[in-house]
């Protein structure tokens, strides 16, 4: 009987889990064609390219943690029978990722050269960085609302539609790619401006593709009266979402300090640890998709009150995630530098590519434990220790062992992949403790049942209102 209960609980990990992990690939495939295009320009187009997505990076830390936030309540809801209120939260949050992209838009149009010189660049990344950075930054707000409406789908454990939504904005950028940044018939060859114009356009086309999906959706579609700003709730997903926020952006902001020594090693070091990160990426597919079935599986446990059944969820999530990235580290050890050929000819930077993809087939096991931990925490509405471990792991650990290793060891980009594998193996050990010490959860005492309840009932009503719609 256990066996049996088992094999529908992976069942239905994999329905959540299979959609996410093509979602992840299309967008992984995102980066992949516009490094390869761009590459195809210069090396310091590449560059320019890399120094400016560290910074949208931390945009998109922003705009993941309101999505976080979204993904979780909606989730604790859905699973509490709550409906209504799940309904109301979403579209909340789509006001509140809204004000984040403006204002995102607003910061890039004015200090773009002052954030991209914080990295050390050269004159010429710099140059063609400030003109990417510009087109695609100042109009973040499409950005934020396609974090923020694929995490409300998949909230609801509707992960198939931001899959169809990233396949088809993956196919609308890859031919655009190739029109625009190398011309055709009557199109001019734009260069790296015309890479930056066909991921604003695909980003403004899932955006109207999400909105047509979560308006289709009769749990979730949209209702006139809940546009108007309600600040319990903005405040309730701010405070879920703020240290999912202060995560990411302590480690976008550490990567900023380390992609600095990196990019002290030369433009071609540089470009090496682009490239490779960006190969890399495919790696993490499998564990986002499989963290993002056990935030949906575990948030709707919990909303439940099924404490238990939240834990076996994520075990479960983590060992399928374990196993699959084991066996894509040993891909990318055999395989990464043939990888690296097809995006230059020069061979230092090959070998380069090809020792920090070794680097990084090693510690995949280690990764998909922190990526699917790090979901099952979130899940349970614990926010805030994958914060400050990422705080500690990425200032203490990661910073510091890139600047001895790569520096003053002179380690060369060897040492900088080192340095990030040791700090996610560090991470992993410390939240697969906390979670078998069941110290990974964070539930508040249910209060008295009360008759009815309406869509801006707090989370603290949750439990007592499970059952009034």
């Amino acid at each position: 009987m256990a066996a049996d209960t088992n094999k529908a609980r992976l069942k239905l990990i994999i329905i959540l889990a299979i959609p996410a992990v093509i979602e992840n690939f299309f967008q992984t495939i995102l980066g992949f064609v516009d490094t390869y295009f761009v590459s195809q320009i210069s090396l310091a187009a590449v560059s320019a390219v890399g120094v400016t997505n560290a910074l949208l990076a931390i945009y998109f830390a922003l705009f993941m943690a309101i999505g976080i936030a979204a993904n979780v309540r909606i989730a604790n809801f859905m699973g509490a029978g709550f409906p209504e209120k799940a309904r109301h939260i979403s579209q909340q949050s789509i006001v509140l990722s809204i004000a984040f992209g403006l204002l995102t838009g607003i910061i890039t149009l004015f200090f773009a050269e002052p954030l991209l010189r914080l990295m050390g660049i050269e004159e010429e990344v710099l140059e063609l960085g400030a003109l990417y950075f510009r087109i695609v930054g100042i109009p973040s707000v499409f950005m934020s609302l396609m974090f923020v409406m694929s995490a409300i789908l998949r909230g609801a454990g509707n992960t198939r539609s931001p899959m169809i939504v990233s396949v088809v904005i993956n196919i609308v950028n890859g031919i655009l790619d190739y029109l625009l940044i190398f011309g055709f018939l009557f199109i001019p060859e734009m260069g790296i401006i015309g890479a930056a114009i066909a991921t604003v356009f695909s980003r403004m086309v899932g955006s109207l593709f999400l909105v047509y999906y979560i308006n289709r959706e009769k749990v979730l579609n949209f209702r006139r009266d809940y546009w108007k700003p309600d600040l319990t709730h903005l405040k309730e997903l701010s405070t879920l979402g703020a240290p999912a926020a202060g995560e990411r952006l302590l480690m976008r902001a550490g990567q900023i300090v380390y992609f600095g020594f990196v990019v002290a090693l030369g433009t071609n070091s540089f470009a090496a640890h682009q490239i490779a990160g960006n190969v890399e990426v495919f790696s993490y597919m499998i564990g986002y998709g499989f963290a993002t079935a056990a935030t949906i599986l575990v948030g709707q446990q919990v909303g439940a009150g099924s404490y238990e059944e939240a834990k076996t969820y994520a075990k479960l999530s983590t060992y399928f995630a374990f196993i699959s990235m084991t066996v894509l580290g040993i891909l990318l050890f055999f395989l990464g530098e043939w990888t690296g050929s097809f995006f230059t000819e020069d061979q230092a930077v090959i070998g380069d590519i090809g020792t920090a993809l070794k680097i990084s087939g090693v510690f995949q096991p280690l990764l998909a434990i922190l990526l699917v931990m790090t979901g099952a925490f979130q899940g349970a509405n614990n926010t805030k220790f994958p914060m400050y471990l990422t705080a500690v792991g990425m200032w203490a650990v990661r910073t510091v062992l890139v600047y001895v290793l790569a520096i003053m060891l002179d380690w060369g980009l060897a040492g900088v992949w080192i340095a990030i594998g040791i700090d996610i193996g560090l991470r992993a050990i410390v939240l697969l403790i906390q979670f078998r010490r069941d110290k990974w959860m964070e539930i508040e005492k249910a209060p008295e049942p009360r008759a009815e309840c309406d869509p801006q009932t707090t989370k603290e009503d949750l439990p007592a209102c499970a059952n009034s719609y």
